[in-house]
């Protein structure tokens, strides 16, 4: 029997500065909404005033979860201490596994014109915070996409569609979706997601309605949706926005800036293993 998705709530993000002044909109992580089991943060920016994201994100440490920075326009740099380099373009897509530790930087590498992307940070269960790091850095031309018709195209990030498309990160302990949907004005998406797996909508243009609600959803807001094991999305507008869904860990959480883990004894031995340069 199908279970439609709902609304449950919309959240506006909140306009931070991060890294060396980069500007950027923070809609999980916040007042608003601290965490969504097990997304711990997304952070969007984008800007072609090179004064807002020139400084990027200098060397800096990770532990106890993964980033997924997924580029809409323009270039970063990214370097660790593990000795691993590249350039991530717009339409591809980084995975990274911090597990026990990395340091690593994420700069621009271009001084004008427009930069944007995602990031997404996803939990890692008590069992898998301290494996080594790892990535999955997928091109945009590894990365599948689906066209349903004219009128609908899926780029399966991560997942598994109704159609059998299948992204290409690799993810067994939280079982992740992301899709980047575009959609034309006057349009539908209908797909399965797992019943009980917590998800949400981010609209990066345009606007929406989901399961016939008369509520919209627009550009820059997010759609923390409720249980079911279908999502069905019109558009209103031309659009495009991601669909996140992920297996919630239930586990207890403990923040330190750049460390999650389960404890706050933990947390502090993240600080005191960065300070003695157990993560370079």
């Amino acid at each position: 029997m199908k279970n439609f998705r709902q609304i449950k709530e919309i959240i506006t993000g909140t306009k931070v500065s991060d890294g060396d002044g980069v500007q950027l909109t923070r809609i999980i992580g916040t007042e608003n909404l601290d965490m969504l089991d097990p997304f711990l943060l997304l952070d969007a920016f984008g800007s072609d005033i090179p004064q807002d994201y020139i400084g990027g994100f200098p060397p800096h440490p990770h532990r106890g979860f993964e980033t997924v920075t997924y580029m809409l326009a323009g270039k970063m740099r990214h370097k660790d201490s593990a000795g691993n380099a590249g350039v991530i373009e717009s339409g591809d897509v980084q995975w990274m596994r911090a597990g026990k530790g990395i340091v690593h930087s994420e700069m621009p590498e271009q001084e004008e014109g427009l930069l944007a992307g995602l990031q997404l940070w996803v939990n890692l269960p008590a069992s898998h915070k301290m494996v080594e790091p790892e990535y999955q850095e997928l091109s945009k031309n590894q990365i599948p996409v689906e066209l349903r018709s004219d009128t609908a195209r899926i780029k399966v990030i991560a997942g598994k569609t109704n159609n059998g498309t299948q992204g290409v990160v690799k993810n067994d302990l939280v079982n992740p979706i992301y899709w980047d949907i575009q959609l034309d004005s006057g349009s539908e998406f209908t797909d399965s997601l797992p019943q009980d797996h917590n998800a949400f909508i981010y609209v990066i243009e345009g606007a929406l309605s989901i399961s016939d609600q008369e509520m919209l959803l627009v550009k820059g807001e997010l759609a923390i949706l409720s249980f079911g094991n279908e999502v069905k999305i019109k558009a209103n507008a031309d659009s495009r926005f991601i669909l996140v869904a992920g297996k919630p860990l239930n586990e207890p959480v403990a923040r330190g800036g750049p460390f999650v883990m389960n404890t706050r004894e933990e947390i502090e031995q993240a600080f005191a293993d960065y300070k003695s340069g157990a993560l370079a």
